[in-house]
Parts: C-alpha cells; structure tokens; sequence
C-alpha cells in the first residue's frame, strides 16, 4: 500500500494541533536532557513544515514518546455548565517552555495536575474553550526570566497562590465561585518574571458568545 492511498494513516494531514503536541514532545526532550538546543530548533523547523503524520513520524523516532499516529480524540464543543469531563482524553500534563514559546489553547482537556514552566520564554495557556478532567484543577508555575499567562473565563473560579521572587503572581480573573464550576488553583514560583492570570483576550470573548449564541 502506497503512502497515498486511503487507510494509511500516514498521509493523513495534520492539524496545528497536531503540531503543537509534537513540539512539546520536543520541548520536554531538551528539557530532559535528551537533544540539545540546537537540535531542538533543526526538529521544530521540520515539524512546523510537516503536513502528514508521516512527516512527523521521523522527528520524534528516537524520543520515548507515543506514537504521533491519529487517535480519535473527541471532545464536545464547550458550553457553560458543562466544563467538567471526567474520563476524557486528557491534553498534555506539562508545559515546558525553555528560551521559546509554548500555547495551549481551543478545545483542550486540562488534566488535574498541568505544570507550567518557562525559562527565558514564555508559556501560554488559554483556558477559554477548555474542558476539565476533575471539578478542581491544580496548576503549578515556574517562571525564572520569563512569563506564564493564564486565560481565564468568568465561569471558573481561580485560586491564586504564588511566590515572587523579584518577580510577580499577579490575578486579574474575573470568575467567582458557584455550585458546578470548575475550580483551578495556581500556584508556584516567579523569580525575575511573573505569572499573570486574566481575563480572555476580547476576540475570544466575542467567539465564545457567538458559539454560545448558535449552540
């Protein structure tokens, strides 16, 4: 069977998603130990170019790392009051953004426990569509020269509980407790940066109120 004909998963295209979850792989790698920052740089460039699961699979064929082949992974479109489930795939348990970037963000389940880390980079997680594994959501940051900004919706209900360090945890959230809203606790450690949790950027406010409008 060709690379081209239907049934091969591997010239099934890929979607930014996709991408994103190779690119932590990669990320977690370096941060491991396992590939230097050079090589970092040389895979992100082949995986930002890729466009089928064959693409990506010799990037990480060396990784100790589930395959990059497409899982069905349903999630339900996000409405209000139906943040929380529990059994779903979960999305990725770590954030590891060394002198780069890393986004999480759209139709994410966030599992219990999510670790936030940036080192002279910057990590952004955008909890605006998100989904929840448990009712409560621990989500641990550490910020040495750079940032961690946390988006986050007036339908869950934050506990900030950080330490600065010539660094800052700042909470601009707007959401307030109520019965069957997601509770996400952050806390964690800036030093020389700052961890900021926010309200959603406006556009995606005016999305989520028209999703909300045709659901």
């Amino acid at each position: 069977m060709s690379q081209d004909q239907p049934g091969d998963h591997l010239s099934i295209r890929i979607s930014n998603e996709d991408r994103e979850r190779v690119a932590q792989i990669l990320h977690n790698a370096m941060a491991e130990g396992r590939i230097e920052m050079a090589e970092l740089e040389e895979r992100l460039d082949a995986v930002y170019a890729a466009k089928t699961f064959g693409d990506l699979e010799p990037v990480t064929r060396d990784l100790p790392v589930q395959s990059t082949s497409p899982v069905p992974q349903p999630v339900p479109s996000p409405m209000r009051g139906s943040r929380i489930v529990p059994g779903a795939t979960v999305g990725p348990r770590n954030s590891v953004a060394v002198m780069s970037g890393v986004e999480r963000k759209g139709e994410w389940v966030v599992p219990s426990q999510h670790q936030a880390i940036a080192v002279m980079g910057g990590v952004e997680l955008n909890l605006t569509y998100a989904r929840f594994e448990a009712a409560e959501t621990v989500i641990t940051c550490f910020a040495f020269m750079g940032g961690v900004e946390i988006y986050v919706p007036d339908d869950i209900h934050v506990v900030v509980d950080g330490v600065g360090f010539m660094g800052a945890f700042e909470d601009k959230s707007m959401g307030t407790p109520a019965p069957g809203r997601p509770v996400v606790r952050i806390n964690g450690f800036a030093m020389m940066g700052a961890v900021e949790v926010k309200p959603p950027k406006r556009k995606h406010l005016r999305d989520a109120d028209r999703r909300e409008i045709e659901e």
